[in-house]
């Protein structure tokens, strides 16, 4: 049985940092790259990151480049999101996902292409 499961969301002054986590078990972790994905409340789901299994690609959306950094460690079967210099409009239900395979594509942030999810982690920025 495939578990994913996030962490590390939580209130932050604008400006700030926080690093979410993500664990997937039930699954060989490095066949299959890994996304992030958000949804702010009356919004639908976002893509933010991308990582290859090997973390050697990495896709972000637009809004993100410079401040959020996707990485993963396959010994740990875990993939992180740093973020950095939070903004409000950055609040939003952080959710980990497992892609079908084991690349990101320029079609990265299609939702179709993740099999497992994860429950999400509430990130709150405020101004």
């Amino acid at each position: 049985q495939v578990q994913v499961v996030e962490s590390g969301g939580g209130l932050v002054q604008a400006g700030g940092s926080l690093r979410l986590s993500c664990t997937a078990s039930g699954l060989t972790f490095d066949d299959y790259a890994m996304g992030w994905f958000r949804q702010a409340p009356g919004k639908e789901r976002e893509g933010v990151a991308c990582i290859s299994w090997t973390g050697g690609t990495t896709y972000y959306a637009d809004s993100e480049k410079g401040r959020f950094t996707i990485s993963r460690d396959n010994a740990k079967n875990t993939v992180y999101l740093q973020m950095n210099r939070l903004e409000p409009e950055d609040t939003a239900m952080y959710y980990c996902a497992v892609r079908n395979h084991g690349t990101c594509t320029t079609s990265w942030k299609h939702r179709a292409d993740y099999r497992y999810w994860g429950q999400g982690t509430q990130v709150t920025v405020s101004s």
